[in-house]
């Protein structure tokens, strides 16, 4: 499976996971029945750290507050946020385009731009 495909379904999966009551396992079994280490790990990794993804969110906001986000970019954002504080293997601008690229998909042009901006905060290589 391609990493944006993973990414993809990674925000699918925590879009269910907050809004039902199961597994991670279930939550990925829902969005597809392909085994992905990568999947896996972007799931369980921004659970894992939900609260200090959403620490160092808020500390980037300007004007918003986490929970008035719409759920899809706040889901894209923990995703983006878990990859650049916690991973190392993918550069942070790719991170960043990636995120960019989920939010054309799932969310709207304003959805990329919001996006953008908060992710711009971030120090990246």
């Amino acid at each position: 499976m391609k990493r944006r495909q993973a990414r993809e379904l990674a925000l699918q999966a925590l879009f269910q996971l907050d809004n039902h009551e199961i597994s991670i396992e279930e939550a990925i079994g829902h969005v597809t029945e392909k085994q992905d280490p990568f999947l896996t790990q972007l799931v369980t990794g921004t659970l894992a750290h939900k609260e200090e993804i959403d620490a160092s969110l808020v500390d980037k906001l300007e004007n918003w507050s986490l929970a008035r986000l719409p759920k899809i970019e706040r889901t894209v954002l923990r995703i983006a946020v878990y990859e650049l504080l916690y991973t190392e293997e993918t550069p942070g601008k790719v991170v960043i385009n990636e995120a960019l690229e989920i939010c054309k998909v799932f969310g709207d042009e304003k959805s990329s731009r919001f996006v953008n901006g908060v992710l711009s905060k971030y120090k990246v290589q």
